[in-house]
């Protein structure tokens, strides 16, 4: 094993990762100003793996000599394309929009928990208690409502105002 090539290879490698990632990460910049908001907004699932594949193409671009600046683009612009694609479709077809993305899961109801739907989404009780207390709340019977959103973070919903929990380890 040759210890310095460990920490340094060539100034061609790291001129090459400067020019390259500048313009790789300029142009989807660029790309992602014209796709629109919901390009990279986390609503569900679905959008969530986009964004991170965004990031691991753009790492791709950035780190691997193998891949050239104009295949990493048009990676770029065919997920911007797909999530494109997928969105518009989402909007048009009910049916696909609810085989695409996930519904908020109502955890529990005027302070009682609704034992089947935790198990579907796979949130205990402590857990809840934990969201309610994190909320500033005391315990469950005073709160009206959480709510497990696609995102994987709740809504507690107290007394008609609410809330949004930044948590989004539910179900992990």
């Amino acid at each position: 094993m040759n210890w310095s090539e460990m920490f340094f290879q060539s100034w061609s490698g790291i001129v090459r990762t400067v020019i390259v990632g500048t313009l790789a990460y300029a142009f989807l910049v660029f790309s992602l100003r014209v796709s629109g908001k919901r390009t990279l907004a986390k609503l569900n699932a679905f959008d969530l793996v986009v964004t991170v594949a965004f990031g691991s193409t753009l790492a791709s671009i950035l780190l691997s000599e193998s891949v050239a600046l104009a295949e990493g683009v048009t990676a770029l612009v065919l997920l911007i394309v797909l999530q494109y694609a997928v969105t518009t479709l989402s909007v048009r077809s009910e049916r696909f929009a609810r085989a695409v993305r996930s519904e908020p899961t109502l955890l529990l109801r005027d302070g009682v928990p609704l034992p089947d739907a935790m198990r579907h989404a796979r949130v205990t009780k402590a857990e809840l208690e934990t969201v309610v207390r994190t909320e500033g709340q005391r315990g469950l019977e005073d709160i009206s409502a959480v709510i497990l959103e696609s995102d994987g973070s709740f809504s507690v919903i107290d007394g008609g105002q609410s809330k949004r929990s930044p948590h989004s380890d539910a179900g992990t």
